[in-house]
């Protein structure tokens, strides 16, 4: 009898015990395919770098070590240099005629008109400071990527900063002449506004010149959203700019 009741008492325990196994099993189981999940997504997340394109192109999905290699070296070159240096003093100019309206336009607009020119350009110049000083041009024969270039051809900018400047004026398109300014500052009323008008308009046709040789010659991220930028305010202002004349 006793034999009888240990042998049923094994019976019973040892397919608890097989239970319990098997549930522990597929518990294991159950989580290592839970980590292994997560771990493939996590490798996923890691391998999906999307490469945006550039305008009319689509993006692309990149491993981390593709998105090293496809990272594209943005240096500034001469262009980029020639582009900035330039357009300062452009910027300059537009400042100068601008500041001349408030006490001589007659016209509301052309004096909103001026504000708002001011207002653009006076940031822009700053920005523009800011980029000189993160990357100055290297020195003439330097071998740097913007070495030989305009920087090099303008080193008397450096050295005589007047006798420079004057062949930047000189060189750069839609600039005002001395004798212009000096016209547009002796102008009053009726007579100012459309002389300002005229010499802006040229100003700003210049400065959409000089954004284009930079859009197509730089090399400078930077540099190509400040021409960019550019070429949407200014392109916007001459339109205003006509309608008005």
């Amino acid at each position: 009898m006793a034999k009888d009741l240990r042998g049923r008492k094994a019976l019973t325990v040892r397919p608890l015990r097989l239970a319990v196994a098997m549930a522990t099993a597929g518990l294991l189981l159950t989580l290592t395919a839970c980590q292994d999940d997560g771990a493939d997504r996590a490798d996923d997340g890691r391998a999906s770098i999307v490469a945006p394109g550039r305008p009319g192109e689509k993006s692309r999905t990149l491993t981390p070590e593709q998105a090293a290699r496809a990272k594209p070296d943005d240096s500034p070159n001469a262009a980029d240099h020639a582009y900035v240096r330039r357009m300062i003093e452009h910027h300059r100019q537009a400042l100068v005629m601008s500041a001349l309206a408030p006490e001589r336009a007659a016209a509301e607009p052309v004096k909103r008109l001026a504000e708002r020119i001011a207002a653009a350009q006076k940031p822009e110049i700053g920005a523009m400071e800011k980029w000189t000083a993160r990357h100055p041009a290297p020195p003439p024969g330097s071998g740097g990527p913007s070495a030989g270039h305009g920087h090099g051809q303008d080193q008397s900018h450096g050295q005589n900063h007047g006798q420079g400047q004057g062949q930047d004026h000189a060189s750069m398109p839609g600039m005002a002449t001395e004798q212009q300014l000096k016209e547009l500052a002796d102008a009053r009323g009726a007579d100012f506004d459309r002389l300002f008008l005229k010499l802006m308009t040229a100003h700003h046709e210049g400065a959409l010149a000089m954004a284009g040789e930079a859009l197509a010659g730089g090399n400078n991220v930077a540099v190509e959203e400040m021409a960019t930028e550019v070429v949407a305010t200014q392109s916007a202002e001459i339109h205003r700019m006509r309608a008005m004349g």
